[in-house]
């Protein structure tokens, strides 16, 4: 029951770090395209964390996720 618990927290953490990296990028490149929201959605954590250091000096989508 405990590492249920624990893995249901983590994804949701997940969860809500993507879906605030998505936020951010909408904010700083406009709209999303559905196959790079699925991308950020499926990421790691890792990634995740990666990506959203990376938005705040990339000047392009390019840039984040290269």
């Amino acid at each position: 029951m405990e590492k249920g618990l624990k893995r249901g927290i983590e994804q949701g953490r997940g969860e809500g770090e993507a879906v605030f990296l998505m936020r951010l990028l909408r904010h700083k490149f406009g709209p999303l395209s559905p196959a790079l929201e699925q991308r950020i959605r499926n990421a790691e954590p890792e990634a995740l964390a990666t990506w959203g250091e990376r938005v705040l000096t990339a000047q392009t989508l390019d840039e984040v996720f290269s």
